[in-house]
């Protein structure tokens, strides 16, 4: 029967997701589905998400209900072929029990880990397996840990990860190492000599693109691959309107058309998003750091480094993904990566690709770290 059936299960999106509301059906009963179609609209207190189908099949029940809460791993719906009868799904729904937390591998522990940097004191997270070259994910200006929460489980499964909140950001210690990308990729270079890893496979999101770059460069035994998503340092314009406004946004009304701008679509920038960074950017000492970043990085418009450009010097596995939509930094960019890299723009994103199409992105990722 179990071969047979395939649940549809509540998603685990970030490290500290535990449970979801149902927001809606995309599709009914008796509807045939591909694998990657999506199903059903899911809100957290942080985003919202569609769950896509991980197999082909029919959608033979809806098993929650619009607008119910339900924990992580909580079934949602039930996929089948026809031919398995109503009595055997009748009886699925009926025996499953919703696995208990740290069951899974890679989910025992605490959600994060702390590591003190020449007097810095950083949060991360580590996932996966014991073996195996490590993925390193950086996020941008202004973001944190959890802007991969649609990507860290999805590559923790064949690979380990870890997922830092580097300096001035998110729960590290708002202090900087300095305000240039060599000053910060030294930092990320320091940071993995403390916790024991040799090399990695770096996943960088805009700033955090340029931050890898620049450790390609410096630190080349450190860097197995690069993945560069919506990087600063492909070319010069950068949206100075943006990285300005987030630096001194001091109000809901101030910063939420500044988060909108991230967004293909703006309503992605949720009520609690907006939030949240406010609560961040309150922190002593962050508003100013965040204007000193700003400022010595993309003053007037205009990307200071551009160690992406020089990535012919190394040679090494390159993959550039962008949001076709980008309103930070423009999706052209991408024409300047090197000959050998594998390139891909996608519809429907904006800055935040890895969050607006993150199976396509997660799929990608698998391809480029698994050759």
């Amino acid at each position: 029967m179990a071969g047979q059936i395939t649940p549809l299960v509540m998603p685990k999106w970030g490290l500290e997701m535990r449970e979801g509301t149902v927001a809606g059906w995309l599709v009914g009963e008796g509807t045939r589905i591909e694998v990657g179609t999506p199903v059903i609209d899911v809100e957290t207190d942080k985003i919202s998400n569609a769950v896509e189908a991980p197999d082909p099949g029919l959608l033979r029940r809806q098993v929650a209900k619009n607008g119910e809460r339900r924990p992580v791993k909580a079934l949602l719906g039930v996929l089948a072929e026809a031919e398995v009868p109503d009595a055997e799904i009748d009886a699925y729904i009926a025996a499953y029990e919703v696995p208990a937390a740290g069951d899974e591998a890679g989910e025992a522990g605490p959600a994060y880990d702390w590591a003190e940097v020449d007097g810095i004191r950083v949060r991360y997270a580590r996932r996966g397996p014991d073996t195996g070259v490590p993925v390193l994910f950086l996020h941008g200006y202004g973001g944190d840990l959890g802007n991969w929460l649609f990507n860290l489980d999805a590559l923790s499964a064949a690979a380990p990860v870890i997922a830092l909140d580097l300096p001035g950001h998110g729960q590290s210690d708002a202090r900087l190492p300095g305000t240039s990308l060599a000053d910060l990729s030294a930092f990320v270079a320091a940071f993995l000599a403390k916790i024991g890893v040799d090399r990695v496979h770096l996943v960088g999101h805009s700033m955090g693109g340029a931050i890898g770059a620049q450790l390609a460069l410096d630190h080349p035994e450190r860097v197995a691959s690069l993945a560069l998503i919506n990087p600063a340092g492909l070319g010069p314009e950068i949206n100075g309107d943006y990285t300005r406004g987030f630096a001194r946004a001091s109000s809901r009304r101030e910063l939420k058309p500044v988060v909108e701008q991230l967004f293909a679509t703006p309503a992605m920038a949720s009520r609690q998003m907006v939030d949240d960074l406010l609560k961040y950017k309150r922190v002593d000492g962050v508003g100013e750091l965040l204007d000193a970043l700003q400022g010595a990085l993309f003053a007037a418009g205009r990307q200071a480094d551009l160690p992406a450009l020089r990535l012919a010097e190394r040679g090494l596995p390159l993959l550039v993904v962008w949001g076709a939509q980008d309103r930070v930094i423009p999706a052209a960019h991408a024409g300047n990566a090197p000959p050998w890299a594998t390139v891909q723009v996608l519809e429907g994103a904006g800055h935040m690709a890895m969050m607006e199409k993150a199976s396509e992105v997660n799929a990608l990722l698998k391809r480029h770290i698994g050759a």
